[in-house]
């Protein structure tokens, strides 16, 4: 009695089906594929605006050479 079998499942989903109709149940699913694509947009949307603020950072090496040191005071 702890878990359901595949026919107790099958039943349900027959229900699913009498009580909402399949319209009802494809309009519900391309609603929920869209809030989940909308999201997954403004989560890379947030990291771009994240790594906007922050200072690039380039692998190129610049050689110079220091001539005179001098001091600041702050």
């Amino acid at each position: 009695m702890g878990t359901f079998s595949i026919w107790h499942w099958l039943i349900v989903l027959l229900i699913i089906l009498l009580v909402f109709g399949t319209k009802k149940l494809r309009n519900m699913g391309a609603d929920l594929g869209a809030a989940v694509k909308g999201f997954k947009q403004g989560m890379r949307e947030g990291e771009a605006d994240k790594d906007e603020g922050q200072p690039q950072i380039s692998k190129q090496t610049i050689e110079g050479e220091v001539k005179e040191k001098t001091e600041t005071k702050a």
